[in-house]
């Protein structure tokens, strides 16, 4: 799970980078994809492979598919109107969209270590936005369509672990790549569709979609949601190292404390699993 988060931190930045519109970006980070992950796909044990999908797994894998297309378009059109600090941190709001669910649809009430580490995380991600965090009017639309990218997302973790009960990793991440591939492929028709440098595309099929969410799907069946929430905010976390590597924006005390306190909320929210 932290490794999927960590590759996923550098999407922002790659969005930024690309030379197409943000809804082209979003396609192509999936279409790319989907030869990869259908290539890996058949590497999966019998039973649980694509074939063992049924109708009512493609029916999960098209719902899936339709959330993260969701919210990658949301989130793309966020990026370029608001901050890569706020970009990443707003989107990452399914850190406590997913116990909320946990809570309300499951049942499972947080204890009170996760309790604690959800309010440690809180001070961290409060502490690690600084400056470029800060709500404002020019900002308003992109931080709007960012946080309703983790609605988006949220609602796609929640489908694709579902899924996972019927198949492996990857043949899940396939089918769901494909279908929100085909619901962006509309969206993306507009403005510029063709990339003249290819490179910061493939890098987002590559790094974001095939390993990135590779991982997160393999991981988020063997962790629990308050978990799976927590692991997101090393995102933000990344983000501010890339900014400091490419923009000088060099972190101040404010933001390296937070840094440690993500990382606190991250061992306080998985010691239970570990006595249990």
């Amino acid at each position: 799970m932290l490794a999927g988060s960590a590759c996923l931190a550098f999407g922002p930045f790659l969005v930024r980078l690309a030379d197409v519109a943000p809804l082209a970006s979003a396609f192509w980070r999936q279409a790319l994809a989907v030869p990869f992950l259908l290539v890996l796909a058949l590497r999966a044990p019998a039973g649980r492979g694509l074939g063992a999908a049924g109708g009512a797994g493609l029916a999960l894998a098209a719902l899936a598919g339709a959330g993260f297309a969701g919210d990658l378009a949301v989130w793309h059109l966020g990026i370029v109107r608001t901050t890569l600090g706020n970009a990443s941190l707003l989107a990452n709001a399914a850190t406590f969209l997913l116990p909320l669910y946990a809570l309300v649809v499951l049942g499972q009430r947080p204890t009170r270590p996760q309790w604690l580490a959800l309010a440690v995380a809180a001070a961290g991600v409060a502490l690690l936005l600084g400056r470029s965090a800060e709500l404002s009017a020019t900002h308003l639309a992109g931080d709007l369509l960012c946080l309703a990218a983790a609605v988006f997302y949220t609602l796609y973790l929640v489908v694709i672990e579902k899924l996972r009960a019927r198949l492996d990793a990857l043949p899940a991440l396939a089918l769901a790549t494909l279908a929100s591939a085909l619901v962006l492929a509309p969206l993306a028709a507009g403005g510029r569709f063709w990339p003249q440098d290819w490179g910061p595309v493939l890098a987002l099929a590559i790094g974001s979609q095939v390993i990135g969410q590779g991982l997160i799907v393999y991981a988020v069946r063997h962790l629990p949601p308050l978990v799976v929430g927590l692991s997101f905010l090393v995102q933000p976390a990344i983000g501010a190292a890339v900014g400091a590597w490419r923009f000088g924006e060099m972190p101040g005390p404010p933001e390296l404390a937070g840094a440690a306190l993500v990382v606190a909320a991250l061992v306080i929210a998985r010691l239970p699993a570990r006595r249990a």
